[in-house]
């Protein structure tokens, strides 16, 4: 697979055009999908900084310096604005990442750049953690799609890896295994290195790719 390939396995859905606003309430005019955008931003901040039962639309809507009325015009509840929060956030992570792929010299060497690329998301974006993490008692589903999508992504490009002989064929499980570990490795890589703590992204990524090359490669 060229450049271009692996690009296209990383982009996914970028680019999608499903609003994240309640159902009937997607904004019809650029003015309303750049109040809609308000409206998020000013939930990520209050979320990430006050937690879900902490937090309020009143909270929310002075942030984004808009009317209470306005806040109901694009989403029914709390509840509603933290799952959109929620989508939108894995869709900034994954459009964040995915340009990365286009200069990646092989597959490997792709999972590299995205984890490198996601180590400079997180340390400008730290509250994706906490959102995320209430998400599983908030947005129970939302919580379950987030990272159901990001592994099938990651399991699709070594999927493709193996066809071309990158990586060791050992079977769906244990591609789906990998996929999974891959996830989990570059989430908690995140929490040390880009919430907790600093390292240079690239040095990061570069050790834990040594793990991954010296562990799948044929």
């Amino acid at each position: 697979m060229d450049k271009s390939g692996r690009a296209a396995l990383a982009k996914d859905a970028v680019g999608q055009t499903t609003s994240p606003a309640s159902d009937g309430k997607a904004p019809r005019t650029p003015r309303g999908e750049k109040t809609l955008r308000k409206i998020l931003d000013a939930a990520l901040a209050e979320f990430g900084q006050r937690g879900f039962h902490d937090s309020s639309i009143v909270g929310i809507t002075s942030r984004a310096k808009v009317a209470l009325g306005t806040f109901y015009t694009y989403f029914d509840s709390k509840e509603a604005v933290f799952a959109a929060l929620v989508k939108d956030m894995s869709g900034q992570v994954r459009d964040y990442v995915y340009p990365v792929f286009e200069d990646a010299v092989d597959d490997l060497d792709g999972e590299r750049r995205a984890l490198a690329g996601y180590l400079r998301f997180v340390v400008d974006h730290k509250e994706v953690y906490r959102i995320i993490d209430e998400a599983e008692f908030v947005d129970p589903d939302g919580f379950r799609n987030h990272y159901e999508t990001s592994a099938n992504r990651i399991a699709a490009r070594l999927r493709a890896a193996t066809e071309k002989g990158e990586v060791r064929d050992d079977g769906e499980l244990a591609n789906e295994v990998r996929a999974w570990a891959i996830m989990g490795m570059n989430v908690f890589l995140g929490l040390r290195f880009g919430v907790w703590g600093k390292a240079d992204p690239d040095d990061v990524a570069t050790h834990a790719n040594a793990m991954l090359r010296d562990g799948l490669e044929p």
